[in-house]
């Protein structure tokens, strides 16, 4: 079950589309531009699995639909995905909108991380991250595998990790940090730290160039807020494993969905659910 009242969806025309060479000229034509998050929403929390995505991802391939990946994995752990859901000719939204990953070009994309690890050496202690584990300690923490750890630890822009102080202490490291130009953002499981770049900032630069007529973002945790307000309908699924997304004021709220399942099962549902009249 998800909760839709009034919500329904624009009707726009059936139409496919081409991304050529993906250059600035070209003008791409999609009926519908779908961005999700992926671990918890798109991506299953326990074995990061996305079968149960099956429906909803054949129900946009059918519809001539994009699908952009919008998380805080890196370029190494979100290219294997694109090819595993056949969207190599999608961009994708990485490190939690810090770059966007075009296809058919070669990165563009700069290099923050070094510059973020010197100046997470000047805040308070307590923050742990993937930078200061081991590929294994990693694969513990997130439940990836040993191969997937080392994906997730070739960083360019931020640092996700665990808070390891009490709650006061994490006040005044967010403080510090601020005042220093990091931005903190709390996604499902991890504390991820950047120079403020949101996945909002990069869905807006996508929509840019692709022009799409409609879009719909979808995430589970408060690091997809932005995203989720800045499209045509979002999507919050649930997340039974940590913090959700609290009530947006009432003119947002009114263009949201809220699902009770969970994970890519309630991913695929709300799909199913938007496009039904398409």
């Amino acid at each position: 079950m998800i909760e839709i009242s009034s919500l329904r969806i624009y009707n726009p025309h059936r139409q496919t589309f081409t991304f050529g060479a993906m250059n600035d000229a070209a003008t791409p034509t999609l009926p519908l531009l779908v961005f999700s998050d992926l671990d918890g929403t798109l991506l299953d929390h326990r074995d990061y699995s996305w079968d149960k995505a099956r429906p909803g991802i054949d129900r946009l391939a059918e519809l001539g639909a994009g699908l952009v990946l919008a998380s805080s994995k890196t370029a190494a752990e979100i290219r294997p995905l694109q090819q595993q859901m056949s969207l190599t000719d999608m961009p994708a939204i990485v490190e939690n909108g810090a770059g966007v990953l075009w296809p058919g070009a070669p990165d563009k994309i700069g290099d923050s991380y070094q510059r973020l690890r010197g100046a997470l050496a000047l805040l308070p202690k307590g923050f742990v991250g993937f930078g200061d584990m081991t590929d294994l300690e990693v694969a513990q923490k997130t439940g990836l595998s040993p191969a997937q750890a080392v994906l997730s630890r070739q960083r360019k822009f931020s640092e996700p990790g665990l808070w390891t102080g009490s709650d006061l202490e994490l006040q005044a490291f967010l403080e510090k940090a601020a005042q220093i130009g990091v931005s903190a953002r709390q996604g499902g499981r991890f504390l991820t730290l950047s120079f403020g770049k949101t996945k909002a900032d990069a869905m807006a630069e996508v929509i840019e160039r692709l022009k799409p007529t409609r879009t719909i973002a979808l995430g589970d945790a408060p690091n997809d807020s932005e995203m989720i307000r800045a499209a045509d309908q979002g999507v919050i699924v649930a997340n039974p494993h940590g913090p959700s997304i609290p009530t947006f004021p009432r003119e947002i709220e009114a263009r949201i969905l809220r699902t009770t399942q969970a994970g890519p099962r309630g991913w695929s549902e709300a799909i199913l659910a938007l496009t039904a009249d398409l």
